[in-house]
């Protein structure tokens, strides 16, 4: 009889925490976005090992994600923190590339500097394969559990994603776990992307809205405008394939 009260006990005691979850359905959260530059440029030529030793280590920048239970909104705050005072590698100007997605449709809009002007590239939430693993790690006060994904064929992501904040998207382009991600690292791009701040408590819903700002290339003329301002600096006797350019403008990063 004692074990049976017991065990009552301890079910009611677990389902008590478990009706205390709340599930956040629209929020506000900052990522930090940390590129390790001493890394990234190793292996450039064309600077030289006294000036890459003077170097910061780190160049970080700060954005904005916004969502409610089907869409979202990522881009970078108005005014950028740098940790590096390398003006020459870092942009201290205003970066105005955004991603819209809305789940419910499959649907992304890419808003991207290209030559100095705004473009607006409709397009489909690119499909990633994951792999779910056992390690946990707390991030911006969320359990999130680790995954693995691969992309351009062979770059690895690791990702933490949580399932109390019910949206499946995450910084960047990345989706499709089963949550969002709060954490995320690609190590051959040396640059990682961590949640700071989840803004939950009392924050209405969001009505997020698509990026308008910037030249529409959604139709064939219109694109190959845009890939004729891309390449128009490239070595015209070795053009890129427009498979890889298309790679490259539409890449899971921005």
């Amino acid at each position: 009889m004692k074990k049976l009260t017991s065990t009552f006990i301890l079910l009611f005691f677990i389902t008590g925490i478990k009706a205390q979850t709340v599930f956040v359905k629209s929020a506000k959260i900052t990522f930090e976005k940390k590129v390790n530059l001493q890394r990234q440029m190793a292996d450039n030529t064309w600077i030289s090992d006294d000036a890459k030793d003077k170097m910061k280590k780190y160049i970080t920048t700060l954005w904005n994600y916004d969502f409610n239970e089907t869409t979202s909104s990522y881009k970078a705050q108005k005014k950028e923190t740098a940790v590096s005072d390398n003006s020459f590698f870092f942009s201290s100007g205003e970066n105005t590339a955004e991603m819209y997605t809305d789940l419910s449709k499959n649907k992304r809009v890419i808003k991207k500097a290209i030559m100095g002007e705004d473009f607006i590239l409709p397009d489909t939430i690119p499909h990633l394969d994951w792999k779910m693993m056992h390690d946990v790690r707390k991030i911006a006060g969320y359990d999130c559990r680790k995954a693995i994904g691969i992309i351009n064929d062979s770059v690895y992501v690791v990702a933490f994603y949580t399932d109390e904040i019910l949206l499946k998207g995450g910084p960047e382009g990345f989706t499709g776990l089963p949550g969002m991600i709060l954490g995320l690292a690609i190590p051959r791009y040396n640059t990682t992307w961590f949640a700071t701040k989840v803004e939950s408590i009392n924050v209405p819903i969001y009505t997020v809205a698509e990026p308008t700002k910037g030249k529409r290339a959604d139709n064939e003329k219109d694109f190959k405008k845009l890939i004729d301002l891309y390449t128009r600096y490239d070595d015209k006797k070795n053009p890129q394939k427009l498979e890889d350019i298309k790679k490259q403008l539409y890449g899971l990063t921005l």
